[in-house]
């Protein structure tokens, strides 16, 4: 995705990393052969003492995120497959135009410039209290957006739903983005949608 405002244009890709080992050749990838401005990247499945490894890995970058794991490291040994994390990396020429402007366990918010740039990952299919997750994490984005109503919001990360069902969280989703005036860029080339289930 390419984002235009005035003199400055942005590339941004969004990437459910599936872990931060096995995503981190993608993101090298991208970055030798695009050079992305912003990555926002899902499910890193880093711990909290384990997030520095984006800043080291990738030095033409700083981040900002949070561990998915917080809770779970605190409370005594780890078991069970790690999950989670939000991290969005902005390329470094950039950081005199940035600013970080909420970041929690399921979105970080950014504001570069002009742009209000949200980068999600909402809970799976089957997760207890799901709905109620996404309904909370689309207010808390929505409030956020209202206090930069000036910036250009651009929303992206992984919803874990086909949009187009009548899922409860996919008409959360599509009430938040009509609310919010966006266009659904899986809209846009309607050829490489998945059916809806």
């Amino acid at each position: 995705m390419a984002a235009r405002d005035g003199d400055m244009t942005l590339r941004i890709v969004s990437f459910n990393m599936r872990g931060f080992q096995q995503g981190c050749p993608v993101i090298e990838d991208l970055v030798a052969d695009n050079k992305p401005d912003i990555f926002l990247l899902q499910e890193d499945w880093l711990t909290p003492a384990n997030v520095v490894n984006f800043d080291t890995r990738f030095i033409d970058y700083f981040s900002i995120g949070s561990s998915a794991m917080s809770r779970h490291v605190e409370s005594g040994m780890l078991r069970g497959r790690p999950f989670g994390g939000v991290m969005t990396m902005i390329r470094n020429e950039l950081r005199a135009v940035t600013e970080t402007v909420l970041c929690d366990e399921r979105y970080v918010i950014v504001r570069v410039a002009n742009y209000l740039i949200v980068n999600v990952y909402m809970s799976c299919c089957g997760s207890t209290d799901r709905q109620m997750i996404c309904d909370d994490t689309l207010s808390n984005v929505a409030e956020c957006c209202e206090r930069h109503s000036d910036c250009v919001l651009i929303i992206a990360g992984d919803f874990n739903v086909n949009l187009d069902t009548r899922d409860a969280v996919a008409s959360l989703i599509r009430q938040f983005a009509f609310k919010c005036s966006l266009v659904r860029c899986d809209d846009l080339i309607p050829q490489q949608k998945h059916l809806p289930m």
